[in-house]
């Protein structure tokens, strides 16, 4: 009988032993970007992957990890801190790139927001409406823009150039409800 007991004891102790050591824990991305309720994706550039090259601007990338829930069609917009209200001296597209779909402009002045919580003085933010976009699957995906205005997060400001006059600070995606 004691046999009995101490081989179901072992058996027991070492399933649980392997059960314990095999699990390893989730692994949660602090990055992921989640739909918000009314549809809206805000991607702040704080929340990106960036891939930036201060003597080749043109190719300075931003990534996000977005879990789109609705799938439909969306405005997109940019908005950069600036200085100037009238111009914001990008002087290439901002690309927006979602699953192999691709829109591109070059960012104007739609709409400029005055006291923002975006930005710090002496700047304003602009938004900027970049085109439209259809989603038509939902799930995890990357959306990745291209801008030489996505600056590296510890860029010093000072020096006379057109990113001291704009920079771009985040992207978003709206409904279209029309």
């Amino acid at each position: 009988m004691k046999r009995i007991v101490l081989g179901f004891l072992v058996i027991t102790s070492t399933g649980l032993i392997f059960s314990c050591t095999n699990n390893e824990p989730q692994k949660i991305n602090p990055k992921k970007i989640t739909q918000q309720e009314d549809g809206t994706i805000s991607l702040g550039l704080d929340k990106a992957d960036r891939y930036t090259d201060m003597d080749e601007r043109s190719v300075n990338t931003a990534e996000w990890n977005v879990v789109v829930k609705k799938s439909g069609r969306y405005d997109v917009w940019i908005s950069s801190a600036t200085l100037d209200t009238t111009c914001l001296n990008y002087k290439n597209t901002v690309m927006v790139n979602v699953q192999d779909k691709m829109i591109q402009a070059i960012p104007d002045c739609d709409k400029i927001i005055t006291n923002s919580r975006d930005v710090s003085h002496p700047y304003f933010r602009a938004d900027s409406f970049i085109g439209t976009l259809y989603l038509k699957d939902t799930g995890e995906f990357y959306i990745q823009v291209t801008s030489e205005m996505i600056l590296p997060e510890d860029y010093n400001i000072g020096k006379t150039s057109a990113a001291d006059i704009a920079k771009l600070i985040s992207v978003s995606f709206t409904p279209v409800t029309h």
